[in-house]
């Protein structure tokens, strides 16, 4: 049990959750975090399906690491991903059909995304099927945690709500002024949040920081 969450794989599992962050670091999956973040609930969806494919398709090309011919490694990365997307899709449609549509061909984008392929190529492909597990945990999670945050106050300070629930709009916040802002709901504010949040995170690690 010790050897399984020795230091070395709670690294694995941690990094991504800050110091490795996919999206503010190594700068990957930044179009889904534009297109699926205006409300709240495709966000975390979009993030726990990544985190679960992401988990999927390392174990399975750890465990066929050594059988992969290099040649076609990618092609094989590609559809073992392609496999795990389209289950996904279909257990989205079958048990949250209003949200699947609110993700619309993003999740079969997921295919596409450079989290995914980075984690196979980068980690799965040169480690065992648990360190692997750990790391796609990690980097889903890492990924799903910026969409959360960046969803979180666009929803919030553009339609006033979380999850449906109305937060803001109320009739004595409207009275003192308070308008919800329309522009948090278009793409280009999720670039900027995400620039708020790489902000803080260099301002507060300096080692991030190019010299």
């Amino acid at each position: 049990m010790g050897q399984l969450f020795s230091k070395k794989n709670r690294e694995v599992f941690s990094n991504p959750l800050g110091m490795d962050n996919p999206v503010t670091v190594q700068v990957l999956g930044i179009c889904s975090a534009l297109a699926v973040t205006a409300k709240l609930e495709p966000a975390i969806v979009m993030g726990l399906s990544v985190t679960v494919i992401t988990a999927f398709a390392n174990v399975v090309i750890s465990l066929l690491r050594k059988t992969i011919p290099n040649r076609i490694r990618i092609i094989v990365q590609l559809v073992v991903v392609a496999a795990l997307v389209t289950i996904v899709s279909e257990i989205l449609k079958a048990f949250a059909y209003d949200v699947s549509v609110q993700l619309s061909v993003y999740v079969g984008l997921i295919i596409t995304n450079c989290i995914l392929m980075g984690r196979l190529e980068a980690f799965a492909m040169q480690n065992g099927p648990w360190e692997s597990c750990l790391d796609g945990i990690g980097n889903g999670l890492g990924y799903a945690k910026i969409l959360i945050i960046v969803a979180f106050f666009r929803e919030l300070l553009g339609s006033g709500t979380l999850l449906g629930f109305n937060i803001l709009n109320h009739e004595w916040l409207t009275n003192i002024g308070y308008v919800n802002n329309g522009l948090m709901l278009m793409p280009p504010m999720a670039l900027i949040i995400c620039a708020c949040i790489i902000w803080y995170q260099r301002a507060r690690h300096k080692e991030l920081q190019e010299k």
